[in-house]
């Protein structure tokens, strides 16, 4: 590689994420989202699935030791500026992955918590929830939860038998586990507008708040493309906080952008500044 070449090399932000054949979420989801976003996209597959607007009839997870060699040999290659993780697949990739970012302490980490999908198709067993909770919440920079994830994740049967905890504490007590910082996603909830809440620093404060229109309809990888988006700005180096607006800022103009391709959901539209300054033209 040559002086210029190097200097004119974007950000790169690796993504762990499961193949969505229709793309609408997963790991085409994630390629499109950084790439509108200026940065170069990086993929390890850690699953296939069979899905389409509609839901998720089944997963094939890929062997860890696959996982492993296609994670290792992009790191020894090219320099990743921050890594975005989605639908894993196996407690086995979770285990494979933990150990590869604990090489990678620097480098900003965003973690979907793929849990179920948008039809309610379930997509990580109790003891993957574990694991993400005990191997990965540590190593994260930020993670992007809706209120269910966020339940679910920061319950443990024991502690909570009886009991039903305030999504303050559900954030509070996933800061403990380990990760920075917490952007609760309210797009799950019963509300006239979306509601989504930072929560991060030395006490587990409040560090923004933002609020906004409830679009009509549901959206096949609108997690995906939050914390691709979020990934893909700190890797171009903005901090938490103004990365996390851009990020919601970006993904609300896709899904207000988005199309209804099949049967089910509506997909965003990851590169709706294109076709905006097409129609420009156009007109």
């Amino acid at each position: 590689m040559n002086q210029n070449t190097a200097r004119l090399s974007p950000p790169m932000v690796l993504t762990f994420a499961a193949s969505d054949p229709s793309g609408g979420a997963g790991l085409q989801a994630d390629l499109m989202t950084i790439a509108s976003m200026g940065c170069h996209p990086l993929s390890v597959t850690t699953a296939l699935t069979v899905q389409d607007t509609v839901g998720v009839s089944s997963i094939l997870a890929i062997d860890a030791d696959w996982v492993d060699d296609q994670a290792r040999t992009l790191l020894e290659d090219m320099p990743v500026a921050a890594f975005k993780i989605g639908l894993l697949g196996s407690i086995e990739n979770i285990v494979v992955i933990a150990e590869i970012l604990a090489d990678y302490p620097g480098v900003p980490l965003v973690l979907d918590p793929v849990l179920a999908s948008g039809r309610g198709d379930e997509l990580a067993d109790e003891e993957m929830v574990a694991g993400l909770r005990d191997l990965l919440l540590p190593l994260t920079t930020v993670l992007t939860p809706n209120t269910l994830e966020a339940r679910r994740l920061a319950t443990t049967g024991d502690q909570d038998e009886g009991q039903h905890p305030t999504l303050v504490d559900c954030a509070q007590r996933l800061l403990s586990s380990g990760c920075e910082y917490v952007l609760l996603t309210g797009t799950h909830d019963s509300t006239p507008r979306v509601v989504n809440s930072l929560y991060g620093g030395p006490d587990g404060q409040l560090l923004r708040r933002d609020v906004w229109d409830r679009l009509p309809g549901s959206y096949h990888g609108s997690g995906c493309t939050l914390a691709s988006a979020l990934a893909a700005q700190l890797a171009i180096g903005l901090p938490v906080s103004d990365a996390t607006g851009a990020a919601q800022e970006y993904t609300w103009q896709a899904l207000a952008a988005g199309f209804r391709a099949g049967m089910g959901q509506f997909l965003p539209d990851r590169f709706f500044r294109m076709h905006a300054a097409d129609s420009v033209r156009d007109g």
